[in-house]
């Protein structure tokens, strides 16, 4: 069956020109293939950034600034003025907070056309809090004119591509390494900026989760069905803008509605969704799961993500927390 999301079409074709099916790199050369305006941009880091593809395949649109991303979101942004369409790279936490002011002034004030592509997001890093981003969402949704999209995994890297190619203005895209073979049996997930796609539906809690966490929300849905209780997990694969629609939906359907995510629970999703359920004043249970304002240390994703309770079983065991309170009696 063909396909064809962002620049993607069918594997065997893939196959002949030796592009693995669920890269970033792959997905961002076949769509500099097809777009004239794309460059890229590297901070030293063109490996782990999966950005080796453009630089052996279109040397002349590859640009290597060293290991100063200030610099590089400066020329960046002089690139972008001049109708390039230029993708900067770096590991999350280095792309972000290490150059806020300079995305701020040079690209979101003057909404230049640049996207910033961070890798490694939150703790999926055994090297401790200096490259473990777990602030970035908080500080690029805080930025106006800033898009903010994190792909649920490796099948939804290539619509996210071509998400921020379409979408006129800056983009941050949060993307996790593949460390270890996709499943290459899944199909390629399409994305539309702003748009929450439900992957199941349920009666009881909406666990909205972004990035890895979609994963461990579909194996918490699991978890769940076992002490009875019914869950829609929702991919919330836009940051911001929020899908706001589809929230007040699932708020005014569900028990309780819970958030999942690979970051500091202060100013990242679960601050957003909270946000607007409290603005609007929505009738429903809120929870949130991710990092509990608190730095993290070194070790496994694995390890990190039990100590600091990003598994599926602490969103079931949360879930069964929200949906089991009783609701208080009436006053007389």
């Amino acid at each position: 069956m063909n396909q064809n999301i962002g620049g993607f079409t069918d594997s065997a074709q893939l196959e002949s020109q030796h592009l693995p099916r669920f890269s970033y790199g792959t997905a961002l050369y076949l769509a500099a293939r097809a777009d004239p305006r794309i460059v890229c941009l590297g901070a030293d880091l063109t490996w782990p950034t999966e950005t080796h593809l453009m630089r052996e395949r279109m040397p002349e649109r590859f640009f290597s600034l060293g290991i100063q991303e200030a610099n590089m979101i400066g020329v960046a942004a002089g690139m972008a003025r001049c109708g390039d369409m230029p993708f900067a790279h770096s590991f999350c936490v280095f792309v972000t907070r290490r150059v806020y002011d300079q995305i701020a002034m040079q690209v979101a004030y003057p909404r230049t056309n640049v996207k910033i592509v961070g890798f490694i997001p939150g703790l999926t890093t055994p090297l401790g809090v200096s490259h473990q981003a777990i602030d970035d969402i908080a500080l690029m949704r805080a930025l106006p004119n800033m898009t903010v999209v994190e792909p649920c995994g490796p099948e939804q890297v290539a619509a996210a591509v071509q998400a921020a190619v379409s979408h006129e203005g800056p983009v941050y895209l949060r993307l996790s390494l593949t460390t270890q073979a996709p499943n290459e049996t899944k199909p390629l997930m399409q994305l539309s900026i702003g748009q929450g796609q439900v992957l199941a539906e349920g009666t009881d809690v909406a666990i909205l989760a972004t990035g890895m966490m979609v994963e461990q929300a579909l194996a918490a849905r699991t978890l769940l069905a076992e002490h009875g209780l019914s869950a829609t997990v929702v991919n919330l694969h836009t940051l911001k803008p929020l899908d706001t629609r589809l929230l007040e939906r699932l708020a005014k359907s569900h028990r309780a509605v819970l958030t999942a995510e690979n970051h500091s629970t202060v100013g990242g999703l679960g601050a957003a969704v909270a946000e607007h359920v409290a603005l609007r004043s929505l009738p429903v249970r809120f929870g949130m799961i991710g990092v509990q304002d608190t730095f993290a240390e070194g070790g496994s994703t694995a390890y990190l993500m039990k100590k600091y309770g990003l598994g599926a079983e602490h969103i079931a065991a949360k879930a069964i927390s929200l949906c089991r309170v009783k609701d208080p009696s009436p006053r007389d």
